[in-house]
């Protein structure tokens, strides 16, 4: 396989912005409260403002903003830059469980001033 090739496949899987189909990996981190919000997360749809919440707090944990695709961050992958990102972090759960509430009440805000296609919000939820 020539260089190109080599390279282009490995970009193929790789994410820029924390995905929700890491969520459940990151179950066994942390204490039970972590665990239960981690459960309940995710059951939920992509698209459910708790989802879009969890996944803003942890691209503002992760620095995904600041990821570049040829980073050594980014060639691990999003899934390992998380599991690491979490076994540092020095607070408490309860500290990121605020975290995530200040993250769904701006998602929560941003859907009240506008209408996106999908979010599911309160009113629609499905648990």
């Amino acid at each position: 396989m020539s260089q190109g090739l080599k390279a282009a496949h490995m970009y193929t899987n790789n994410e820029i912005l924390f995905p929700h189909h890491v969520i459940p990996a990151l179950k066994k981190l942390r204490g039970p409260k972590w665990q239960t919000l981690i459960e309940r997360i995710a059951k939920l749809p992509e698209t459910h403002e708790e989802s879009l919440a969890f996944m803003m707090m942890m691209i503002r944990l992760d620095g995904c903003m600041a990821c570049e695709t040829d980073s050594y961050r980014a060639m691990r992958g999003c899934a390992a830059c998380a599991l690491q990102t979490l076994r540092r972090y020095k607070g408490e759960d309860d500290e990121l469980i605020i975290q995530f509430s200040a993250a769904l009440e701006e998602v929560q805000k941003f859907a009240e001033n506008h209408t996106p296609p999908g979010v599911v919000t309160d009113e629609k939820r499905m648990l």
